[in-house]
């Protein structure tokens, strides 16, 4: 396919935790032979993220990379460093490190108790793993993180590392500002990114005199075809999110009816509000320009309710239909 501005700026999420490595694959092909922005994933607890992307250059796929979202209770700030290091190293592409604190339970099963602010967790790391994967030296006693030390220099050719943090709310849109190289929004609406979240880490930057992080927009999408339930594909990969406390308000904040006791109701409110990407290709493809047009740096296209609900090959085909639209010059 032939590249376009669009389609540069266009990143694709693999939506699952794999159990066979080779599964991976076909997404990282398409990153690759359409020259979109880099392939994501988020934490997988069958085989290790970062050990997938691994494999994916031995493979010969190597592609540049991101993290939407690591959870930080699994990973102290060095070893974080570490691992994003090692797979730029590998595959010889640039990637982001995305972290994220966790939910309250999670956190809780792994350190004994919550963070008590998780907007000072998410500083106390990113500042550190930022630091590391620049070459610098830490010295640094948090409230929650601890490090005195750096890591070994790597020649300046070695591909960029940059940091980047799950971003719902004002609050950590702010700490993005002040600290993080990208900040990742997950299903969120796009006058919510635009008129809460980016006036906060503009604001977040401004206090420490630098620039804004970029905003990455994980968008899931299906293109409509006979047979499909736009509602049962949302919740096919969104359930549990739609389920969640913390996830609904962010969609009640930003005007949508959303409940969690009513996930099927918050599916409903994501289509009609436009926040859940169907239609034709077509229209997918302009639905993407618009958020490139209002701020939004990078779009991740997800196609995980197709992949879960009717196959690899009905998710990849919905990828390519819509990328092809975005390579076009004409056709978005």
């Amino acid at each position: 396919m032939e590249n376009s501005t669009y389609a540069s700026r266009v990143s694709l999420f693999f939506p699952v935790m794999p159990l066979q490595p080779g599964t991976i694959e076909g997404f990282a092909r398409i990153v690759r032979d359409a020259g979109l922005a880099r392939l994501w994933m988020g934490q997988s607890l069958t085989f290790d993220t970062y050990h997938l992307f691994a494999y994916l250059a031995g493979r010969g796929l190597s592609v540049p990379t991101g993290t939407a979202v690591s959870l930080m209770p699994l990973r102290h700030p060095y070893d974080a460093a570490v691992q994003a290091r090692s797979v730029a190293l590998f595959t010889g592409q640039p990637m982001i490190a995305g972290f994220g604190p966790g939910g309250v339970e999670f956190v809780s099963s792994l350190r004994g108790s919550a963070y008590r602010s998780p907007l000072r967790a998410s500083r106390e790391y990113l500042s550190m793993v930022r630091a590391l994967v620049n070459g610098e030296p830490v010295e640094s006693s948090g409230e929650y993180h601890c490090l005195h030390g750096m890591l070994p220099p790597l020649p300046p050719e070695a591909p960029r590392v940059d940091v980047g943090v799950g971003v719902l709310r004002a609050g950590m849109a702010k700490v993005a500002g002040e600290v993080a190289d990208a900040a990742i929004t997950w299903l969120t609406p796009l006058p919510y990114i635009t008129d809460v979240l980016a006036p906060a880490m503009r604001e977040g930057a401004r206090e420490q005199d630098r620039q804004p992080p970029r905003i990455v927009s994980l968008v899931h999408f299906a293109v409509d075809r006979p047979g499909r339930d736009p509602r049962r594909l949302v919740l096919a990969a969104n359930d549990k999110h739609l389920g969640t406390r913390h996830y609904t308000a962010m969609l009640r904040s930003a005007g949508l009816n959303a409940d969690p006791a009513d996930p099927a109701g918050g599916a409903d409110a994501l289509i009609e509000s436009g926040v859940f990407l169907t239609g034709s290709a077509q229209e997918i493809g302009r639905q993407v320009v618009e958020h490139l047009h209002s701020g939004v740096d990078e779009v991740v296209l997800s196609p995980g309710g197709v992949l879960l609900s009717h196959g690899e090959q009905a998710a990849l085909t919905d990828v390519r239909d819509v990328v092809a639209e975005l390579s076009g010059a004409d056709g978005v």
